[in-house]
């Protein structure tokens, strides 16, 4: 029978400890000679030996555990430390692991602080044996052996501190950077999960804990962007989606990565960031994206309420001092996008509307702020009367409580103007009173409220409105109904049906649309937008589903009568207000459209495509990317083969296409790679073309593929290759040339052969001779018109008319059977022969000729809408051959009906192809005069552009390297544009004055070249404008109707535009930029640095290349600059003079700290394709300047912030670094004699290792590792796992006096060295 490992091990342990009677009775009196000693301590050992070794793996913690707790069981401190000896000695001897010994006596329940002797001899012990740990077993020591510090009290005996003091010593030989037990990396990581951020460490460790972590400071500012705090987006620009915005949505922090104790303002709750975004009209999913927010996860987030309510509260501030309300001014503004705002967010439950209302009144107690009592209650009402049926009534009582603190009136409060939209905000707390009651009322609760006696005249005025059936539209009474009532089906019908009836029109009337037998229902006023501002969200949404459900059985009864312009018009404001996004944008799309569709009613699907096009702002992309492959799936259903039809599906996917911004193409088109058949065009050329060059233009402004070759592994690739399989086509070496690289070697990888221009009039005068040889009307029809024969029917025609001046009826009826989808192909080969007939003509007679012609073509037979070259406004629109059937012999009788047009005409179609015509002019260089002509006569055309400024930025940024010489060209672009918008835009909206003095006059003879105050003042304008100054340097507007959704996009852009069009070369225009903040420029105010370093990063990188590429010059000349270069010039500590915020602050920062600084703003805006080129910035450019610790530090602080970014962003760049970071070191290792920051340098490595890198990197930096001088390669072996050093090159190594334990791992080293 097997004997219990209990009993074996007492009868070996028991065995030495024995002791005789006449030694117990003489206690301390008899003493065992050092030979007795070690005699017994041999046997012991011997016989343990032999039972350990048949001991099975699984055991021996079991059997440490033991041998513990049998030596904390004895009393005598003698045999406890002769025991301990025993243990040593296994260790020593390789008996037992040193890492199951350390945890075993650690772990032990019985080693307390009141036995002060055994904790004295226990940690004794571990300090012996610590060193043959591994460095992970070390790191879980250090956190068992700071847990068990935490268990000693703060007050006790000073008589015992002394022995307690030995687990400090096993503490700091843990962390004693020369002992290199573990990397420091894990030791501060375990120190601070137990000591977080303003936590003081035991009393027990001294300050050995907060030396310890500060000195991972400079790791920690290393980690660091300058100014973080101070660093602001702008809502919707292409940056503001990236990461770098990223909150912990419960605490508002930064998601800053590994336990470093980074300055204290960065653990701070980043509110001004977030209200500064929250208070940005249109920012409502880059608050949602900052915050992880995620619509179909209903979570509540405090921390977003809280800045909703201070923004509320502010907003309160704000109305107290400005005296008027409703002229359109920030105070209006501000309350109209707060109430957007609460809706949003409370109505996707990220913020408690009790919760909120509640703390309002707690933030406004006492405050006597009353003025903007009744914007705020406005705001209430919104989410009251849209919500309160579904909720409970006790969710809403609180808002009586808010009424007490801002209504405490005695007297009964008078009726305002209703003529004004004001009143209904004044009405707003007697409609919450109305809506509150009539909810008590239909749940039968206990918790009905009399009115209050201030409110009586309103209550009052109300009931007698309600009254009075007759309502005018002259004033805001209506508003005021539906906005009291909209939860009472019974008084709401009256208002509300006022309303619908103004819009629908009575039965009899009617109205003439352009075109023929196009009636409309007679109603042409539409609801002015200040009325549908001062209905509630509820009301709203009523009225736009009862439009919508009226659309909709129109649709279903296939009336020949088109909807009245009244209704139209109202429609399109509506789906301006993002609050009713479900019921507006949303329906319109996934349910308006696809039943106007389903009925065939071709004249409504005709109307809410016109819509789209010219009558919706703001618009979220997925939206329109959804628009869009209705479009493709629209145009290839036979019955939308009617000519006006499909110009108008056409058009209005060409505006969708051509309309994408550059920062939505990727996160759009991404989410149809597993199908990209779906937003692609079967059969339309022209439409693929263009989102192939809209593709190319994103890719550019983003920097997409900044660095890469290829579009192997792209989002883009599929999308190309599918494009090509539908309508493979070629691009003409110009355009080809201007494309990112990817896309021209992808294009030239995919040539397609082309029909030559020569075999192209050969076929046509082949199919000209089988026209004139045929003779039988139907044969001729049908082979002409038949699927699959060559396109060229239109060129049949050219040749008609050029020979005999006139098209038989035939020709009309080919035309007809062809139907308009197919005739976009005979257009397209129509364009080929005319170039080729144009190029081969003789000049003189024959090519007024063939001007002649093909202007008989476009206006005389309307047989192309050639609106697409030629604009000429005193023709009225024909789409349907008329001309033709009206010419040819006998006239033809057509029954037309023409589809409903309300907005669109020949100019607003013609100006997206206008935008790609100069586009393909700027492609040519010796067409360059032309473009000038051309933008003489029809420049003006660009009043009516829906997006002036966006399409001036992307054409300015696209072709920036061809209109780089070409500055009078890119002056002309500017001016054409601009002057074309000056009657319909307010003084100073866009161009700053002293451009419009200076920079738009032709001066040939001395080009102007602003000086640094323009620039000054340039970006001075941009910060104000994101400081909210008030007045602002733009001109108030209603964002909703304006081409930017917010100020500061506004004003980022124009600045852009503004310094593209400069006849100054883009470096030249970089540098001056980085002046503003570099040189000392009087109208920078010193306090206010940071804001002006934002602006300039959010400028400059958006802007090409060349204007922000200067940066990385500016860093080689003070990297190569004797600050850093020489070891003898620097003076004081790197870690100080590196921090910019804390030297400014002291007036001691210097040159090196301000581009440090800059870097980081202008990094911290900049896409992930501008980033791109640090790995090769690093490796080409500064990898061979890089000689001297200072200049390595520096690197190291100029890159380490964006590392995070490149690990979420672009994994390849990271690993590129962090191999450039050790060929750095490599090089300062060898070039200088002493490092004085080894430390610093090693735990920055660590912590690239442990929270980015992993072993990815390994392979390429163990070779560098073991080529470093001993005490570094002693301090990094962790990260290769090389032994811990080589026998050789521990004899080179001086020992330090600083560690002089005989059981340190290896020969100690100093910092020094």
């Amino acid at each position: 029978m097997a004997v219990p490992m209990e009993s074996q091990l007492q009868s070996i342990f028991e065995e030495v400890v024995k002791t005789e009677v006449i030694e117990e009775a003489f206690a301390g009196m008899f003493m065992d000679s050092p030979e007795d000693e070690r005699t017994k301590l041999v046997s012991c050992l011997g016989a343990f030996r032999q039972y350990w070794s048949t001991l099975p793996q699984e055991s021996h913690d079991q059997c440490v555990q033991w041998i513990v707790r049998f030596i904390h069981s004895q009393h005598s401190p003698k045999r406890i430390a002769f025991l301990y000896d025993c243990l040593a000695m296994a260790v020593e001897t390789s008996l037992l692991p040193p890492r199951m010994v350390c945890q075993a006596l650690v772990s032990s329940d019985t080693l307390e602080w009141e036995r002060t002797q055994l904790w004295a001899l226990t940690f004794k012990l571990i300090r012996k044996i610590i060193g043959g740990v591994d460095y992970k077993g070390v790191r879980d020591l250090l956190k068992a052996v700071l847990d068990k510090i935490q268990t000693v009290p703060n007050f006790m005996s000073s008589a015992v501190v002394q022995q307690l003091l030995a687990a400090r010593e096993v503490v700091e030989y843990i962390l004693d950077r020369n002992a290199c037990l573990l990397p420091a990396y894990f030791a501060v990581t375990e120190i601070r999960k137990l000591y977080p951020e303003g936590t003081l460490s035991h009393w027990l460790l001294g300050s050995l804990i907060s030396d310890f972590v500060d000195s991972f400071r400079p790791t920690a500012r290393i980690n660091s962007i300058c100014g973080r705090c101070s660093l602001l987006p702008v809502v919707n620009n292409s940056g503001a989606i990236c990461n770098s915005w990223k909150l912990d949505p419960s605490t508002l922090r930064f998601p800053l990565r590994g336990m470093l104790p980074y300055d204290k303002d960065l653990f701070e709750p980043q509110t001004g960031l977030l209200r500064y975004v929250l208070e940005q009209p249109y920012s409502r999913d880059m608050v949602c994206n900052m915050l992880g927010l995620n619509k179909q996860h209903k979570q509540r987030c405090p921390v977003l309420e809280d800045q909703l309510v201070d923004l509320v509260v502010y907003a309160m501030e704000r109305s107290e001092t400005e005296e008027q309300f409703d002229d359109g001014g920030t105070s209006q503004l501000l309350w109209q996008h707060l109430s957007s705002q609460l809706i949003f967010f409370v109505l996707f439950q990220f913020a408690s509307f009790p919760h909120m209302v509640l703390s309002l009144h707690q933030k406004l107690a006492g405050r006597g702020l009353i003025k903007g009592r009744d914007h705020l209650m406005w705001v209430l009402l919104q989410f009251i009367s849209g919500s309160i049926q579904k909720n409970a009534l006790a969710d809403f009582l609180p808002v009586m409580k808010l009424f007490d603190l801002l209504y405490p009136e005695k007297e009964c409060i008078p009726v305002p103007d209703i003529n004004k939209p004001q009143s209904t905000h004044a009405f707003a707390m007697t409609c919450i009173w109305i809506h509150l009651n009539r909810k008590a009322q239909n749940d039968n609760s206990k918790l009905q409220i009399p009115i209050p006696h201030s409110l009586k005249l309103h209550h009052e005025f109300l009931q007698q409105s309600l009254r009075n059936k007759s309502l005018p539209m002259t004033d805001y009474k209506i508003a005021l109904l539906c906005n009291a009532y909209s939860t009472n089906s019974e008084c709401f019908t009256l208002p509300m049906g006022v309303l619908v009836e103004t819009i629908y029109g009575n039965g009899s009337m009617r109205i003439t649309l352009p075109g023929t037998n196009c009636m409309a229902s007679g109603s042409v006023t539409p609801l002015p937008m200040n009325l549908l501002d001062s209905l509630t969200v509820h009301a709203k949404m009523s009225l736009i589903h009862s439009i919508a459900t009226r659309v909709i059985k129109l649709a279903h009864a296939k009336s020949s009568l088109a909807l009245a312009p009244a209704l139209v018009e109202t429609y399109s404001r509506l789906l301006v207000y993002m609050e009713i996004e479900s019921l507006g944008i949303k329906g319109f799309i996934s349910q308006l459209l696809p039943n106007v569709f389903k009925s065939h009613a071709w004249g409504i699907l005709h109307t809410l495509l016109e819509m789209f096009s010219y009558r919706m702002h703001h618009i979220q992309p997925h939206y329109r990317v959804q628009l869009l492959s209705h479009l493709h799936s629209l145009a290839a259903v036979p019955q939308t083969n009617q000519n006006q039809l499909h110009l108008c599906v056409e058009s209005t996917a060409l505006r969708l296409i051509t309309a994408l911004g550059s920062s939505e193409v990727q996160p759009q088109f991404t989410r149809f790679l597993n199908d990209p058949k779906t937003v692609l065009s079967a059969e339309s050329e022209e439409l693929n073309r263009a989102l192939i060059l809209t593709l190319a233009r994103a890719t550019h402004v983003t920097d997409f593929f900044t660095g890469s070759d290829s579009i192997q592994g792209t989002w883009c690739k599929d999308i190309l290759q599918t494009i090509m399989n539908f309508t493979p086509h070629n691009w003409a070496s110009h355009t080809l040339s201007c494309f990112p690289a990817p896309l021209q070697a992808f294009f030239k990888q995919n040539n397609v052969p082309q029909e030559s221009r020569f075999n192209l009039k050969k076929n046509v005068e082949e199919e000209y001779r089988k026209w004139k040889s045929m003779t039988v009307e139907n044969d001729i029809i049908t082979h002409f018109s038949m699927q699959g024969s060559p396109p060229l029917f239109l060129c049949l025609l050219w040749k008609m008319l050029l020979e005999t001046d006139h098209i038989n009826q035939i020709g009309f009826r080919v035309l007809e059977r062809i139907g308009a989808r197919a005739l976009v192909a005979h257009v397209r080969t129509f364009a080929d022969f005319l170039v080729y007939e144009f190029s081969t003509s003789a000049g003189g007679q024959q090519l007024n000729k063939c001007i002649e012609i093909l202007n008989d073509m476009v206006w005389k037979y309307n047989i192309v809408t050639l609106d697409r070259l030629i604009l000429c406004l005193k023709y009225p629109e024909k789409l349907y051959f008329e001309g033709l059937a009206e010419q040819v012999n006998p006239p033809i009788q057509q029954p037309l009906q023409y589809l409903p047009i309300y907005f669109g005409n020949v100019c607003l179609r013609f100006l997206p192809v206008f935008d790609i015509v100069i586009h393909r002019f700027l492609e040519l260089l010796p067409v360059s005069k032309s473009l000038e002509t051309l933008l003489d006569h029809l420049g003006g055309l660009y009043k009516f552009h829906d997006r002036p400024v966006t399409y001036l930025y992307n054409t300015l940024h696209y072709y920036e390297r061809h209109l780089r010489d070409r500055t009078n060209l890119k002056r002309k672009l500017v001016h054409a544009i601009m002057s074309s918008l000056k009657d319909n835009r307010m003084p100073g909206w866009c161009l700053s004055e002293t451009y419009l003095k200076c920079g738009m006059n032709p001066r040939e003879d001395s080009v102007w070249i602003p000086d640094d105050t323009y620039y000054c003042k340039l970006i001075g304008r941009l910060v104000d404008t994101m400081a909210g100054k008030s007045p602002g340097p733009f001109p108030n507007c209603d964002w909703r109707f304006n081409e930017f959704p917010n100020p500061a996009a506004h004003a980022l852009h124009v600045t852009c535009v503004e310094l593209m069009a400069l006849a100054v070369p883009g470096k030249d225009v970089g540098n001056a930029l980085l002046n503003v903040v570099l040189k000392s420029q009087p109208l920078v105010p010193r306090e206010n640095i940071t804001a002006w370093m934002n602006a300039i990063g959010l400028v400059i990188t958006a802007l090409p290349e060349p204007y922000w590429i200067v940066l990385h010059d500016r860093i080689v000349s003070v990297i190569s600059s004797a600050v850093l270069s020489s070891e003898t010039e620097w003076v004081g500590y790197p870690f100080q003079l590196l921090d910019f915020t804390a030297c400014h602050r002291s007036y001691s920062e210097m040159h090196c700290s301000y581009i440090l600084a800059l870097a980081h703003a202008v990094w911290h805006h900049s896409s992930i394709g501008q980033l791109s080129l640090i790995p090769k910035f690093l490796s080409e450019v500064l990898k061979p300047i890089v000689k001297t610790e200072f200049q390595l530090l520096y690197v190291y602080h100029l890159v380490g912030p964006f590392l995070q970014r490149f690990q979420q962003e672009r994994t390849r760049c990271m690993l590129e670094i962090g191999v450039a970071f050790y060929e750095m070191l490599q090089a300062v290792d060898q070039h200088s004699k002493h490092l004085a920051y080894m430390d610093p340098i090693c735990d920055f490595l660590y912590h690239i290792k442990y929270m980015f890198t992993g072993d990815s990197v390994k392979d390429q930096v163990e070779r560098i590792i073991c080529s470093l001088r001993p005490a570094m390669r002693l301090r990094l072996r962790f990260i290769t796992h090389i032994s811990k050093m080589e026998p050789a090159a521990a004899a080179s190594v001086p020992p330090s006096s600083s560690v002089s334990s005989p059981a340190a791992p290896s020969i100690p080293l100093s910092v020094s060295q």
